[in-house]
C-alpha cells in the first residue's frame, strides 16, 4: 500500500495541467511515469514482475480520463461565455458604425457648402480684380488726360510735387511719362505737336536727372539708390540710358583706354617666329588683360545683380564691350605688330589668343545670372510694358543667356581672320615657306648635280678633256658653251656651286621628322581655329603641302638624283652601294609618314565619310610614287652588280683552267676573275647588311646570288678543263661557295653546292664518271644537259664513245648552236629543279619592318614585276 500510495503521487505530480501545456510528447509522458519502476525491476534479481507498471498506468488512466472531464466541463463554460461576449461586442460595433456614418454624411454636406461658398468667393474675387483692375485703368485714364491737358496748357506743377516725393513718387512719374509719351503720338489735335514737344522735354529732363542721380550714387557706393535709379528708368524706358551710363563710366574701361600699347613679351618675340621652339602658350600683356577681365566680372556680377533689376542684359551689354573693345583691340596689336613678322608668328599668334579666350570663355560663363521675375500679376504686366516700352535696349533679348552670348561674341571676334578661305591661305602659305626654307640647301644641291650629270654637260666635259694640247678642238668646245648660253651662266653659278657641301644633299630622318612636327602643329592650329565641319577638308589641304615636301621635294628628288647618278657611271667601273643609304632612308621614311598619317591625320577626317576615302587614296599614291623611286634604285644597283660580276667573268683567260705551267699554277690561290668577283660580292653583303634587314635583305642577296649562280653556268661552257685546271677550278668554286654562304641564305647554298658538284666532274677518273653524274647529287639533273661541261675536260675524246649510249649522242659539233638548242640552259632546269621561283630582275621582295618602327605601318616598294616591302 506505501508503494502504491507512492506510485499515486509521483503520477498526480506529472498529471498537473502544467504538464500538458506547449509542446506534449507522449513517448516522454510514458517515460518519465515508468522511469522509477523500471530502476526498481532492475534493482529485484528475480524475475520480471508487470504488475507494478499495470497498477500504475490503470491509476494514471484513471486520473486522465477524469482530468478530461474536468477540462471538457471548462471548456463548455468559457464557450458559453464567450458567445455571450460575441454578441455583445457586435451589438456595440453597430451601434459605432451608425454613429460614424452619420458623422461623415454630416461633413459630406459641410463639405459640399464649403465649395459652394468657396466657388462664390473666387468668383466674387474674380469680379473684385477685374473692377479693380478696370477702375485703375478708369483712373490711371484719367490721370493720363489730366496731365496731358496740363501739358498742353504747359503746367507740370503736379507731376514735378509728384516727383520730389521720394522714390515712390519717381517711379510713378516714369511711368506716367512713358505712357505720355506713347499718347502723345497718337493723339492728332492741332496743339498737339506743341504738347509733344512739352513731354518730350520734360522727359529729357526726368531722365538726365535720373541719370546724374544714378551717377553720384555710383561715384559714392550707394547701390540701393542705384537700384531704384536703375528700376526707375527700366519702367520708363527700359533702361537703356543707364546701362550705358553704368558701362561707359566703368573704370575698366576707362583705364584700358588710357593705357598706352603694352609692353612687348620679348622672349615671346625672340623665338615665336622660330618653327624649332614650340608654339607659345600665353602673352604676357595677354594673360594681364584676361586676368583683370576675371576679377572684374567676377566683382561685376555680384554689383549688377544687386544694382539692376534685369542683370542679365546688363551683364551681356558689359561683356560685349569687353569682347568688342578691350580684347578685339589687343588682339589685333598682336596680330599687327608690322610688317616684319611672318606667316607662322601670325598663325601662333592667333591660335595662342583663340585658346586664351576659350579659357576665359569657359571662367566667363559661370557668371550665369538669374532672371527677375514679378510677383503680382498687375507687377507683371508693368514689367512687360517696361520691356517693349517706348526706348527698348535694341539687340539685347532678355531672354538670350550669357553662354550663348559669350560664344556668339568669340565667334565674330575671330570671323575676320577664319572666314572663307582667310586662315588656310595662310596656314598653306606658311607651311611652304618653311619647307622651301629648309630644303633649300638639299634642292640646290640635287639641282647641281642634275646639272653636272646631264648630256650636255658630259658632251662639253668630253670636249674639253679632249682640247687640251688641241687648239681648233679648244675653239669648237668654246663655240659649244657660247651656243649654249653656258659661259655666262656657269661662271655666275661657280659661286653657288661652291657653297654646296655633299652633306646637303643626304636624306635624313630628322629633317622628316622636322617636316611631319610642323605638319602636326599645323593640323593642331587647323582643329583648334577651323569650324568642325571644315576640319576634314582643311586636313585633306595640309596633307597635300605635307606630300608635295616630303614626297616630291625631298624623297623623290633623292632617288632622282641618284638614278640619274646610276646612269650616267661608267658600267666599266666598280658600282657603288653608297644608293643603298638611300633606299635605307627612304623606307624609315616611308613607316615614319604611315604612321604619322594613320595616327594623326586621318582620324580627323573621320566625320566625312568621302573626304576620309580620298586622303586614304591620295596617301597610298603618295607612299607608292615613294617605293617605287627606291625599288627603282635597288634594281638599278642589283644589275649594276650584275653586270660587273660579268664583267670580271670575261676576263678570264682561255687557258686559265688548261695551264701548261702547273706549279705557276699550284703557286697561284685563286685567278683573278675569281677574286675579283668574290671581293665584289663580299661588298655587297656588307654593303646590303649595313642598308637593309630582314626580308629585303634576303631577297635583295637572292637576286645577286641567283643572278651570280645563272652566270657561273655560262660561264663554266666556255673554257676546256685539264686535270691540273680542274684543281684550279674547284678552288675557285670553293671560294664562290664560301662567299655565297656568307650570305646565309639556304636556296642558295643549295645552288652553289650543285656548282661544286658539277665543278667536280672535272676532277673524277673517267670510269667513275658516269655513275658520278647519275647516282649523285647531279642525278637530278638530266644527262643530256651535262654533256655540254663534260665536253669540257681535256680528256672528253678518249672516253666519249664509251660514256655515250644510243639514247644520248651527241654530234661532233657540240659546241655549236644545234646543241644548245637541244639541250637548253642548265640554269632554267635548277629554277623547276629547286622550286626556286625567280623572275626576272627582283621579285617578290618584302621588306619588314624596322625595329623601330610599328609593324602596322608597312607597306611595299613595287615597279612592274617587281616588289620591294618596307
Amino acid at each position: 500500500m506505501a508503494a502504491s500510495s507512492s506510485s499515486a503521487k509521483d503520477i498526480d505530480e506529472h498529471l498537473q495541467l502544467s504538464a500538458f501545456k506547449g509542446k506534449f510528447d507522449n513517448t516522454e509522458f510514458i517515460s518519465s511515469v515508468s522511469e522509477k519502476l523500471i530502476v526498481q525491476s532492475k534493482a529485484d534479481n528475480g524475475p520480471f514482475d508487470p504488475k507494478p507498471f499495470l497498477q500504475t498506468f490503470e491509476v494514471a488512466v484513471d486520473k486522465l480520463i477524469a482530468l478530461r472531464k474536468e477540462v471538457q466541463s471548462q471548456t463548455e463554460r468559457m464557450e458559453k461565455s464567450v458567445r455571450v461576449g460575441e454578441r455583445e461586442y457586435s451589438k456595440k460595433m453597430k451601434d459605432l458604425n451608425r454613429s460614424f456614418d452619420a458623422v461623415g454624411n454630416t461633413f459630406s454636406g459641410m463639405e459640399g457648402r464649403m465649395n459652394d461658398v468657396i466657388s462664390t468667393a473666387v468668383r466674387i474675387g474674380d469680379q473684385l480684380e477685374t473692377v479693380h483692375v478696370e477702375r485703375q485703368r478708369a483712373q490711371a485714364a484719367y490721370d493720363l488726360i489730366d496731365y496731358y491737358n496740363q501739358f498742353t496748357k504747359g503746367e507740370t506743377n503736379r507731376l514735378d510735387a509728384l516727383r520730389k516725393e521720394g522714390r515712390a513718387g519717381r517711379r510713378q512719374v516714369a511711368i506716367i511719362l512713358r505712357r505720355l509719351n506713347t499718347v502723345a503720338k497718337e493723339v492728332d489735335l492741332p496743339t498737339a505737336e506743341k504738347t509733344r514737344e512739352h513731354i518730350e522735354k520734360y522727359c529729357e529732363k526726368f531722365e538726365k536727372e535720373l541719370l546724374n542721380l544714378f551717377d553720384r550714387c555710383y561715384r559714392k557706393g550707394d547701390p540701393k539708390m542705384m537700384h531704384h535709379c536703375a528700376q526707375t528708368l527700366l519702367e520708363f524706358n527700359g533702361g537703356a540710358s543707364c546701362v550705358q551710363v553704368y558701362v561707359n563710366q566703368h573704370d575698366f574701361f576707362i583705364n584700358s583706354g588710357q593705357k598706352a600699347k603694352p609692353s612687348e613679351d620679348v622672349v615671346l618675340w625672340r623665338s615665336i617666329a622660330d618653327p624649332d621652339v614650340g608654339p607659345p602658350k600665353s602673352e604676357l600683356g595677354l594673360a594681364e588683360l584676361f586676368e583683370e577681365i576675371r576679377v572684374t566680372v567676377d566683382q561685376e556680377a555680384q554689383i549688377v545683380k544687386a544694382v539692376f533689376p534685369n542683370p542679365p542684359m546688363v551683364m551681356q551689354v558689359f561683356l560685349q564691350r569687353v569682347f568688342a573693345q578691350s580684347i578685339q583691340q589687343y588682339m589685333e596689336q598682336l596680330l599687327h605688330r608690322g610688317s616684319d613678322i611672318s606667316e607662322l608668328a601670325y598663325l601662333r599668334v592667333l591660335q595662342m589668343v583663340h585658346l586664351q579666350t576659350s579659357s576665359l570663355l569657359e571662367d566667363l560663363k559661370g557668371h550665369e545670372l538669374p532672371h527677375v521675375s514679378p510677383r503680382t500679376p498687375y507687377e507683371a504686366t508693368e514689367f512687360r510694358r517696361s520691356l517693349t516700352g517706348t526706348a527698348p535696349i535694341t539687340g539685347h533679348a532678355t531672354t538670350t543667356s550669357i553662354s550663348t552670348m559669350l560664344e556668339a561674341a568669340m565667334e565674330e571676334l575671330f570671323v575676320p581672320y577664319t572666314e572663307a578661305q582667310r586662315y588656310l591661305e595662310r596656314e598653306i602659305k606658311s607651311l611652304g615657306a618653311l619647307y622651301t626654307s629648309l630644303l633649300a640647301p638639299f634642292s640646290r644641291y640635287h639641282k647641281s648635280s642634275k646639272a653636272k650629270s646631264s648630256m650636255f654637260d658630259r658632251v662639253v666635259n668630253q670636249i674639253n678633256a679632249s682640247s687640251v694640247g688641241t687648239t681648233t678642238s679648244a675653239q669648237a668646245a668654246a663655240a659649244l658653251m657660247r651656243f649654249g648660253g653656258m659661259t655666262a651662266d656657269r661662271k655666275s653659278d661657280q659661286a653657288t656651286e661652291d657653297a654646296v657641301r655633299e652633306e646637303d644633299g643626304l636624306l635624313s630622318v630628322d629633317t622628316a621628322e622636322k617636316i611631319l612636327k610642323w605638319h602636326a602643329e599645323a593640323m593642331g592650329r587647323c582643329v583648334e581655329l577651323s569650324p568642325p565641319g571644315d576640319v576634314p577638308k582643311h586636313t585633306f589641304a595640309l596633307l597635300r603641302v605635307l606630300a608635295e615636301a616630303i614626297a616630291t621635294s625631298y624623297i623623290d628628288e633623292a632617288t632622282e638624283t641618284a638614278q640619274a647618278r646610276l646612269d650616267a657611271a661608267d658600267t666599266k667601273t666598280e658600282p657603288s652601294f653608297q644608293v643603298l643609304t638611300i633606299v635605307q632612308t627612304v623606307d624609315l621614311i616611308c613607316h615614319l609618314w604611315q604612321q604619322y598619317i594613320n595616327t594623326a591625320v586621318l582620324p580627323l577626317a573621320s566625320s566625312s565619310v568621302t573626304v576620309r576615302r580620298e586622303m586614304v587614296v591620295f596617301n597610298n599614291q603618295t607612299v607608292t610614287r615613294m617605293e617605287n623611286g627606291a625599288n627603282g634604285l635597288l634594281q638599278r644597283v642589283a644589275d649594276s652588280v650584275i653586270s660587273w660580276l660579268s664583267l670580271q667573268l670575261a676576263k678570264q683567260k682561255k687557258n686559265d683552267f688548261k695551264p701548261r705551267n702547273d706549279d705557276l699554277s699550284f703557286a697561284r690561290v685563286n685567278t683573278e676573275p675569281c677574286v675579283a668577283c668574290c671581293d665584289t660580292l663580299e661588298k655587297v653583303r656588307d654593303a646590303a647588311r649595313q642598308n637593309l634587314s630582314g626580308k629585303n635583305l634576303e631577297v635583295f642577296l637572292t637576286e645577286i646570288g641567283v643572278a651570280f649562280h645563272s652566270l657561273l653556268l655560262e660561264h663554266l661552257r666556255k673554257f676546256p678543263v685539264s686535270a691540273t685546271g680542274g684543281l684550279m677550278l674547284a678552288k675557285d668554286i670553293k671560294s664562290y661557295q664560301d662567299i655565297i654562304s656568307s650570305f646565309g641564305i639556304l636556296a642558295l647554298d643549295d645552288r652553289f653546292e650543285f656548282i661544286k658538284q658539277l665543278g667536280n666532274v672535272f676532277l673524277v677518273r673517267p670510269e667513275i664518271l658516269k655513275s658520278y653524274i647519275t647516282e649523285n647529287y647531279l642525278g637530278r639533273i638530266d644527262v643530256s644537259l651535262l654533256k655540254p661541261y663534260l665536253a669540257l675536260r681535256s680528256d672528253w675524246g678518249q672516253f666519249e664513245k664509251g660514256f655515250n649510249d644510243a639514247s644520248d649522242e651527241i654530234p661532233d659539233n657540240f659546241g655549236g648552236s644545234a646543241i644548245k638548242d637541244r639541250f637548253g640552259r642548265l640554269s632554267v632546269m635548277m629554277k623547276d629543279l629547286e622550286g626556286l621561283k625567280v623572275s626576272d630582275g627582283l621579285g617578290s621582295i618584302t621588306m619588314p619592318t624596322m625595329p623601330t618602327i610599328s609593324t602596322s605601318f608597312a607597306g611595299a616598294f613595287s615597279i612592274p614585276g617587281r616588289t620591294f616591302g618596307i
